[in-house]
């Protein structure tokens, strides 16, 4: 769901909090569960949540959580990723590097609840693990 900055506020904060410590707890409840399966199909599951800068509010900050899958030779066959949180600069709707007269910082929020993203987690993975990787 987009925002402006004036949706910037303490509870929006909180939330995107939230959102990234029940993803990543979930991405770990998850990964323990399934790691086992793909180790018996000789494949890799990895899963991480991945932030980079220091402020929500900040352009340039942004938060998914991340799920990779790989051969034993480590080479990736696929990755999922579920974008949490994105703050940019964008003049008419278009990202910007840098601050130009009529440049707007906006963000962007999961609009799925916590237990879509689990469901959609599980099809994801329930998909790699039926896929067949000797062909």
């Amino acid at each position: 769901m987009k925002m402006t900055q004036k949706h910037f506020t303490p509870e929006l904060r909180s939330k995107i909090e939230h959102l990234e410590t029940e993803l990543n707890k979930l991405l770990i409840e998850l990964f323990n569960k399934h790691e086992s399966n793909f180790l018996n199909k000789g494949l890799k599951l990895e899963v991480s949540l991945e932030k980079e800068g220091e402020d929500y509010f900040e352009p340039g900050y942004h938060s998914s959580a991340a799920l990779g899958v790989s051969e034993e030779t480590v080479d990736l066959i696929d990755l999922h990723v579920i974008p949490i949180w994105k703050c940019e600069l964008s003049l008419l709707g278009i990202p910007v590097s840098k601050k130009v007269v009529g440049s707007k910082i906006t963000g962007e929020l999961l609009d799925e609840s916590i237990q879509e993203v689990k469901q959609e987690i599980n099809e994801y993975l329930k998909e790699m693990l039926e896929m067949d990787y000797n062909k």
